[in-house]
């Protein structure tokens, strides 16, 4: 039995009658989970311009979390795309955290938009990285390769850098990508799996010809990283836990996988509507985890849900 001293469980627990027996239940909140530093940043800052800002815009969802994101809709937040916004004039636009290519910052500027910039600190770092990489490779015969998930919008932002130039690859298949003939720098987006990273790294270094230079930049956050193994053991000492996030997570949906591997109860919902029924007879200790994308008021929020339905 954990002691309650060094985690935070939900209230006192609760009992319930099993075989004419009254047993305890024990709901923990992982205390690991939630808003990371640059999402908190990204909500805050959203939260002070909106006292000030009756428009105000976010380029994409601030968060992959929808009810996270009904509640900025409700404080006045309103979310548009790349399209509608490169037609806005003289309005207030936020970034989000997962950062922005050059060009939006050219828009802005041509369309007089003022920009509340809440790129996260490390994206920002990274995009500095590869803009002097590629001012330092560019017109040589080098490539410049991000390893990260095609389309998601730090990689965008991340590619844009190198005015498109940079080749991204997702899975080991797109190593074919690549010409091992010629000289690599490997870069990779912040929120992957330092696992995948390093399968990676030793894949391209292991088919690059000899004499032929290979550089590479573990550039992933360790705030995110470091969730993996904190959920995993968080999830092994739990009969039951449910996994909160966003279905457009893509950090959720890698967390949930891992949390599965270590307890094959775990449950993936994004609200307490998805809790219809009572715990099965022998969950005792139930956990209740999220992505960096998940509130914490969410997860509370499950809490009560499953004291309700087993109280």
């Amino acid at each position: 039995m954990c002691n309650k001293e060094n985690v935070a469980f939900f209230g006192r627990g609760l009992t319930r009658q099993h075989n004419n027996m009254y047993v305890m239940i024990e709901i923990e909140i992982d205390q690991s989970s939630g808003f990371c530093f640059g999402v908190v940043n990204a909500i805050e800052s959203a939260e002070r311009e909106l006292e000030k800002e009756h428009n105000l815009y976010s380029l994409g969802d601030l968060v992959h979390n929808s009810l996270e994101t009904e509640r900025l809709k409700g404080l006045g937040l309103q979310t548009i795309n790349h399209d509608e916004f490169s037609s806005l004039k003289d309005k207030t636009v936020l970034l989000r955290a997962h950062g922005e290519p050059p060009s939006t910052y050219d828009i802005a500027k041509a369309n007089r938009i003022k920009i509340v910039d809440a790129t996260c600190p490390v994206v920002l770092k990274l995009q500095r990285r590869i803009y002097d990489c590629y001012q330092e490779v560019k017109g040589l015969d080098i490539q410049l390769v991000i390893y990260g998930k095609k389309g998601h919008a730090e990689v965008n932002g991340l590619v844009g850098q190198t005015d498109g130039d940079a080749i991204v690859v997702e899975k080991p298949a797109d190593l074919e990508k690549l010409d091992f003939s010629r000289e690599i720098a490997l870069f990779s987006q912040t929120t992957k799996p330092l696992d995948g990273f390093r399968e990676i790294v030793g894949m391209i270094d292991s088919r690059m010809k000899e004499g032929v230079r290979f550089r590479y930049f573990d550039t992933i956050c360790r705030q995110v990283t470091n969730r993996l193994p904190k959920i995993k053991d968080f999830a092994s000492k739990h009969d039951w836990v449910y996994f909160v996030a966003g279905r457009k997570s893509s950090n959720g949906k890698m967390l949930f996988e891992e949390c599965k591997k270590s307890n094959p109860h775990t449950v993936f919902i994004s609200d307490t509507s998805e809790i219809n029924d009572p715990l099965p007879p022998d969950a005792h200790r139930v956990g209740v985890c999220g992505a960096t994308s998940t509130p914490k008021w969410l997860m509370e929020e499950v809490a009560v849900r499953i004291n309700f339905l087993n109280g």
